[in-house]
């Protein structure tokens, strides 16, 4: 066991085989008897960081044969390029497209002061895709809602989720960033409800141990975001607005 420590940067042992990195983003490492697989890598700045965590737990990041990347988001991918062309980058397909064309709409790492460079994915992973790591194994589950290459990571024998900014505890979402949107938020939420989970394990703040409880109240909340939604437009009263758009613009037409 990793013995606890005073310093909020320090890893933190999970379960026998899993820890915690602590970063911009948490960062999660599973040591398996084939592979070692990093959740995620944090903000190009915090290279040294990750580095001397993994010290911290004998390995350097030479020994991490496979970085997995929850969606798309610059705290989440930023250390990809500072790792060995032997570790493998993976990503949902959606993700792994924005990040090869640098799309900045998407990536925001203008947001955090980072430029985007040198970013390459070896390996898309689809709904389903089984990741062996040999005495584990990884379910990939594609969960848009946040953005539109999202992913959880479920490990069926501890039942534990790796959700990423997908859900946080408490049942708090992630939000909506562009490519995303609340509909298949919904529906995310809705399939992860199905799952048998003892532990979240979220891309921020703390792990979940009440995970179906905190489903649930994500789900109704986003319901009644969608329910906002309507209220708003009934208020805006949009049909008129754009019956009275289309008025002017048939106006238009006819006087060119």
């Amino acid at each position: 066991m990793i013995a606890e420590s005073t310093n909020a940067k320090a890893p933190v042992q999970l379960k026998e085989n899993i820890f915690q990195l602590n970063a911009k983003c948490k960062i999660y490492l599973i040591r398996g008897k084939k592979r070692n697989i990093l959740i995620d890598s944090g903000l190009p700045s915090e290279s040294e960081l990750i580095e001397q965590q993994l010290q911290e737990l004998g390995l350097s990041k030479r020994d991490i044969n496979i970085v997995i990347l929850t969606h798309e988001h610059i705290d989440h991918i930023g250390g990809v390029p500072y790792f060995s062309a032997g570790t493998i980058i993976a990503a949902h397909s959606l993700a792994a497209n924005k990040v090869e064309l640098q799309d900045e709409f998407v990536l925001m790492s203008k947001a955090f002061s980072h430029s985007v460079d040198d970013f390459h994915i070896d390996i898309h992973l689809h709904h389903g895709t089984i990741i062996d790591l040999g005495g584990c194994v990884l379910q990939v589950l594609h969960t848009p809602g946040h953005c539109s290459g999202a992913i959880c990571l479920y490990e069926p024998t501890s039942r534990v989720l790796f959700t990423g900014d997908t859900i946080f505890a408490g049942g708090t979402l992630g939000g909506i960033f562009p490519s995303g949107n609340i509909s298949d938020y919904v529906l995310t939420l809705k399939q992860l409800s199905k799952l048998k989970i003892n532990e979240l394990y979220p891309g921020h703040g703390r792990i979940s141990t009440r995970p179906d409880e905190d489903i649930e109240k994500a789900i109704n909340a986003s319901v009644n975001l969608i329910n906002d939604t309507k209220f708003l437009f009934d208020a805006l009263n949009a049909k008129d607005e754009f019956a009275q758009v289309m008025k002017s613009v048939s106006t238009y037409s006819k006087r060119v």
